[in-house]
């Protein structure tokens, strides 16, 4: 994954205009947007931030509303009919893109993997800007640099195994942008102006590529969303960028993550708002786990079974994983399947092989669903996910039961285990992961599994569950025995994992590595304390 020299620390900062605590990315203090910045994108930006920036704010206040109202007991559900859900209305998917059996995915930042991945053979790859890209300032500015370069052909490495530099294969690999989401800030641009980072994301890549020589559109991967509504800023900042660029309305193309437990109930309504621009969903299953902990946090029966005990197949995932496929193929659009968290590996051929057989077990399961792919993150990955799906698509699929508005909220009884390991283990994760984003790692691989952003905010929603609830559900330890999970618990067991850590670390013998564990614990454990659960 990425390595970087500075640790980014974006802050965490209130804004002037909520109450809520978000990630800012500030540019640094000696940049020149004139200067820094392409020549002409200054003006290029102005008429986007001028049309955009509030609206992005009264969405993100709009989530705040929902996410209260949920924890006062008015819970997501699904809209009223519309015309989106009662016209027989569908997109006209391209060529290009009628093959997307498996995704690959990984930060844009990290030119290696980025082109392993796009030699990979994977029908799509997916070129990460957000959860597994550390949101900082040289991360973001070398991810969009390696966007350019690969969406242009020339983006390359030096392998140091073989002495060579390696370049990107010709391909009809559909290359994918991920911008970060909307509520995250971008400072520094504009003076004395925050500007939304998913505005900048894709207006800076949007102004400096050649349109004339990709092989597709542009194609941008829409993360984060919490709402239908959501979806007409999208399509207004693509059309607007269009227009500035003397470009049909329709030139930019995407697919949207479905992560948030609200858009789940609007999906059909968020495609038509995009209907002239998108080509599928994709079931980003691990931050919809995490907004799912997140909307039931006050609800004991909520509490959920330690993170690696529950089920691909666990009602909750699989009542969407299934709906997911009918709205998709009922407008010809395409549905992806999430990411497998445990990874392959080319030294422990034991951990190999069960993590295969679990790649193999999920991906069949997708693909039963009638999803049309996959997203992996390994170039190890990508055969047996490609072998899971039919070619290209399962587009002419259709459940019996299409049209129905199934339940997705069924309580997670039956599945998994809750104990006091479990909890530990979410404690020593987390110190981890954010140890990682302090030495500019938005993704790390940790005991066989890929950790970013989104099973972070799992762990930490499951510590404070555990913690709101702790005299109504029962935690058990290794001899059977429940163990109240009390502030003092999780303070003692940050403490322990924490010296864990450090002596495992400690034959390295350097004290910024100490201090940057120590600084990672300190940052998790106030955000699980401050409730800050939102994706930062």
């Amino acid at each position: 994954m990425a390595t970087a020299t500075t640790k980014p620390n974006p802050a965490l900062v209130p804004l002037p205009f909520s109450n809520r605590i978000v990630a800012v990315n500030s540019a640094p203090p000696d940049f020149d947007p004139a200067r820094d910045l392409p020549a002409g994108f200054l003006e290029f930006l102005a008429p986007l931030h001028a049309a955009l920036t509030l609206r992005q704010r009264a969405l993100v206040a709009r989530r705040d509303c929902a996410l209260a109202e949920a924890h006062a007991g008015k819970v997501p559900d699904y809209l009223p009919p519309s015309v989106a859900t009662t016209n027989s209305w569908r997109i006209e998917l391209p060529a290009w893109c009628a093959d997307q059996r498996n995704q690959m995915t990984g930060p844009a930042d990290d030119a290696d993997l980025v082109v392993k991945m796009l030699n990979s053979g994977a029908p799509g790859v997916m070129l990460d800007l957000e959860d597994s890209t550390a949101n900082a300032w040289e991360h973001n500015s070398q991810g969009i640099k390696n966007i350019l370069e690969a969406l242009a052909g020339r983006l390359t490495y030096f392998d140091r195994k073989r002495s060579k530099t390696v370049g990107i294969n010709s391909s009809a690999t559909v290359i994918f942008t991920r911008p970060r989401g909307l509520h995250i800030h971008q400072a520094g641009v504009l003076p004395g102006e925050l500007l939304p980072a998913s505005l900048f994301d894709v207006a800076i890549v949007a102004y400096q590529v050649d349109f004339r020589a990709l092989k597709h559109p542009l194609c941008i991967y829409i993360p984060k969303s919490e709402s239908a509504d959501e979806a007409l800023w999208w399509r207004d900042l693509f059309q607007i960028i269009a227009r500035l660029k003397g470009l049909p309305t329709n030139a930019i193309k995407c697919m949207a993550l479905v992560e948030s437990h609200p858009l789940a109930f609007q999906m059909e309504e968020f495609a038509w708002n995009l209907r002239d621009h998108i080509v599928g969903l994709n079931l980003g299953r691990w931050d919809y786990m995490a907004s799912l902990i997140h909307f039931n946090l006050e609800k004991p029966e909520w509490v959920l079974p330690d993170r690696n005990t529950i089920p691909h197949n666990v009602a909750f995932f699989q009542n969407l994983r299934n709906l997911i496929p009918e709205i998709c193929h009922k407008h010809g659009m395409l549905a992806i399947g999430g990411m497998t968290a445990l990874f392959p590996s080319r030294e422990d051929a034991e951990l190999n092989a069960r993590a295969l057989k679990a790649l193999a077990e999920d991906k069949k399961n997708e693909s039963n669903s009638m999803m049309d792919g996959a997203w992996t993150g390994h170039p190890d990955q990508n055969e047996i996910a490609v072998s899971q799906f039919p070619a290209p698509n399962q587009l002419q699929a259709l459940p019996a039961n299409a049209g129905t508005h199934p339940d997705l909220r069924p309580l997670p009884t039956g599945v998994g285990k809750r104990t006091l390991a479990g909890t530990r283990a979410a404690v020593r994760t987390v110190i981890r992961y954010r140890n990682g984003v302090l030495n500019g790692k938005g993704a790390s691989l940790l005991d066989g599994y890929m950790e970013d952003l989104a099973t972070d905010r799992i762990y930490r929603l499951m510590i404070a569950q555990r913690m709101r609830h702790s005299g109504q559900v029962e935690i058990l330890d290794d001899s059977g025995m429940p163990v109240l999970h009390t502030p003092e618990l999780i303070r003692d067991l940050f403490n322990e994992e924490l010296d864990r850590l450090l002596s495992e670390t400690a034959k390295n013998s350097d004290p910024q590595m100490a201090a940057t564990l120590r600084e990672a614990r300190g940052i998790s454990e106030e955000m699980i304390r401050g409730q800050e659960f939102n994706p930062a």
